[in-house]
């Protein structure tokens, strides 16, 4: 019933909405004579403040249309590589003047199912897009794909990271970003223990909870005391009409945004209010940050209630890749069977949701990978975010991650 009541509220709200967006229009009018007074200011700040905290954030673009390659400014086009009910595969395809002397190493972005939309990781594509040809899981919002579609769990997950290597073709690498470390972990072994050619080159696992019983955070240490039963019983929605995915099983992306920002509630305070005074003092420069950051932050996505479930119970509850009891379709995963590709981990310092050491974790699993195809790089001074995104990411990180493909290309 809440996703009943959410849904309601939202609608509720609409014309309210609209009366606001009216107001708004009326004290920004460059022909309103009070709209530059400290009144005027105050009033348009305060309706603003309304109407981004009551709208429905749709689903971001990705807005890459260009790149750096050497000298060279190179357009870029999103083209889809491959679609599937749940995910779609996005290739940023450079159109070169000059075609460039060999074909570039291939490598496909996994990007974490959590709730936040692919979107999140437009700064990981930006940085990887010189180096190499990119390619990015786009998932979809449960919500919008109708029962006659079928499930999706984390089987399903593994066997889709499976297809795409295999679309991509042999000498692809693999980045996962924060959860998809798991079930990529899962493909890659699967795939090395039958030496598959499509097996990647490269696997970075980056900020993901391989081994979650190592430096337990609090996201953790909940899953721990509540229990699969708990989320069962409590974050188990189906979608309301008129969704295209009525009916079906979900996690509600809403409940995962009040996760996030409830983790870190004083800060989320902090930076609205420092919003409204930006506003109210003409800031325009600071209030369009704080716009872009929280246009991508509030978007969120349903997930499968199969999917969601699973992760918790086999992840955060069981750790049953750690403990050597990992299955995929009644199969073991072992990464001890992993020869062929060379493993890269990456942890944040400050990591508040996968908590340092859960990752490295990965190089110990992998016990047949030879010393020099392993490597592992703590950054010192970034959370979470700032494993894939942000300015150390960029000067700090990307160039290590380069270094250690081009080592195993």
């Amino acid at each position: 019933m809440l996703y009943y009541f959410y849904e309601m509220n939202h609608a509720a709200l609409a014309p309210w909405r609209a009366a606001a967006d009216a107001g708004l229009s009326f004290w920004k009018s460059p022909s309103n004579p009070l709209a530059s007074t400290q009144m005027g200011r105050s009033m348009a700040a305060s309706l603003e403040m309304f109407e981004r905290g009551t709208r429905r954030y749709g689903k971001p673009t990705f807005d890459v249309t260009d790149t750096i390659v050497g000298d060279d400014l190179v357009a870029v086009e999103e083209v889809e590589a491959l679609h599937k009910d749940f995910c779609s595969v996005i290739n940023f395809r450079k159109q070169w003047t000059t075609a460039p002397a060999r074909p570039e190493h291939k490598l496909l972005i996994v990007a974490p199912m959590s709730g936040h939309y692919a979107t999140l990781l437009r700064g990981t594509v930006e940085a990887m897009l010189p180096h190499y040809d990119v390619y990015i899981t786009d998932w979809i919002d449960a919500r919008t794909v109708p029962l006659s579609r079928g499930s999706f769990d984390l089987d399903d997950y593994i066997d889709y990271v499976t297809e795409m290597l295999h679309a991509l073709g042999p000498g692809t690498s693999v980045m996962a970003v924060c959860q998809p470390s798991v079930p990529v972990l899962a493909a890659v072994s699967l795939m090395n223990a039958a030496k598959d050619p499509c097996a990647p080159r490269s696997m970075i696992l980056m900020g993901g909870p391989i081994d979650t019983r190592r430096n337990p955070t609090a996201v953790n240490k909940l899953a721990e005391k509540r229990g699969i039963d708990w989320f069962r019983q409590n974050v188990v929605m189906k979608v309301p009409p008129p969704h295209a995915g009525m009916m079906r099983d979900v996690y509600p992306g809403f409940l995962q945004l009040g996760g996030f920002m409830t983790m870190n509630l004083d800060r989320h305070i902090d930076a609205h209010r420092e919003l409204f005074w930006h506003l109210v003092e003409g800031d325009g420069d600071s209030a369009e940050k704080h716009r872009d950051f929280y246009d991508e932050y509030m978007s969120v996505m349903d997930l499968t209630a199969d999917f969601y479930l699973q992760t918790v119970e086999k992840v955060f509850i069981n750790h049953d890749l750690p403990r050597g009891t990992f299955t995929h379709r009644n199969q073991k995963i072992d990464p001890g069977k992993i020869t062929q590709t060379a493993l890269m981990t990456i942890e944040g310092e400050r990591d508040d949701i996968s908590g340092v050491g859960q990752t490295e974790a990965a190089q110990d699993l992998c016990s047949a990978l030879a010393p020099e195809k392993k490597l592992h790089h703590l950054q010192e001074g970034v959370g979470h975010y700032g494993v894939f995104n942000g300015s150390r990411f960029r000067r700090e990180i990307v160039p290590r991650i380069v270094e250690f493909v081009n080592a195993n290309a």
